[in-house]
C-alpha cells in the first residue's frame, strides 16, 4: 500500500495553527490593497458600460424612426 502522507518529519503548513492565523491576519490587508489599486480600472469599466448602453439605445432609436 502506498504512503500518501509524505515523508516522515515534514510539517504541513496548512495544519499549523500559527501559519493559518498569520495567513488569516494578512488576507484582509491584501484585499484592501487590491481594492485601492483596482479603483481606477473599475471606474473606466463603469463608464465604458454606460457609453455602450447609450450607443445601443441611440442605434435602436435610429432603427425605429
Amino acid at each position: 500500500m502506498a504512503n500518501t502522507q509524505g515523508p516522515q518529519g515534514t510539517n504541513d503548513p496548512a495544519g499549523n495553527t500559527q501559519m493559518f492565523r498569520a495567513f488569516v491576519d494578512e488576507a484582509p490587508q491584501g484585499r484592501q490593497q487590491q481594492a485601492a489599486a483596482s479603483g481606477g480600472p473599475r471606474i473606466g469599466l463603469i463608464i465604458g458600460v454606460v457609453v455602450a448602453v447609450a450607443i445601443v439605445a441611440a442605434v435602436a432609436w435610429l432603427a425605429l424612426t
